[in-house]
């Protein structure tokens, strides 16, 4: 039997509906999703995992990797999965080009740099790239145009915390806010 909630006559019912909807709300575009994971390489190593925390993201808004998101498309809170997501469908492939040697004084001054770092700059053509670091020297870097991950076979184990409608700023802004969907800057 279902009620809905032109049936309801207190708030605390209409409140109690909402949260169950909300708890049955399945991963689709404009979605805010919080997920716990463990993230491993073929081999088995860790490579990241959310031990600080859910990881929460806007979904459909290019915030996690493509073959992840896929996955979790028609998801819901309580769902756990396991997920391998090709490079093509990760961190891409590796292709990047040669690394380049950027001296330390080339860089920002308060910056600390260190490995594995994603640095924004402008390319040739006006258009935002995203450099990475890939060593840190006494007075220069290596950057390279590559993600640290690119041509990996990624592993994710994933336990689905929560799923919700996006609040009107945080579609606005493109982004998750916090668990109540307020953002604090």
């Amino acid at each position: 039997l279902f009620f809905g909630p032109e049936t309801c006559v207190n708030t605390g019912c209409t409140a109690a509906l909402n949260a169950d909807m909300e708890r049955a709300m399945k991963i689709a575009k404009d979605a805010v999703v919080s997920f716990e994971y463990t993230l491993t390489d073929p081999e088995g190593e860790v490579l990241d995992s959310s031990e600080d925390g859910p990881m929460v993201y806007l979904h459909g808004h290019d915030q996690i990797v493509k073959g992840l998101e896929k996955e979790l498309t028609g998801k819901q809170a309580g769902d756990a999965l396991k997920v391998t997501v090709s490079p093509e469908e990760g961190y891409g492939e590796v292709g990047g080009g040669a690394p380049m040697n950027v001296p330390l004084s080339e860089l920002p001054p308060d910056l600390e740099p260190e490995e594995g770092m994603g640095l924004n700059a402008v390319g040739k053509n006006g258009e935002e790239v995203t450099l990475w670091i890939r060593e840190v020297k006494k007075d220069s870097v290596m950057l390279s145009l590559d993600h640290p991950l690119a041509g990996v076979t990624l592993h994710f184990d994933v336990k689905i915390k929560d799923v919700r409608k996006a609040t009107k700023d945080e579609l606005h802004h493109g982004h998750a806010h916090g668990p109540d969907g307020h953002h604090h800057h």
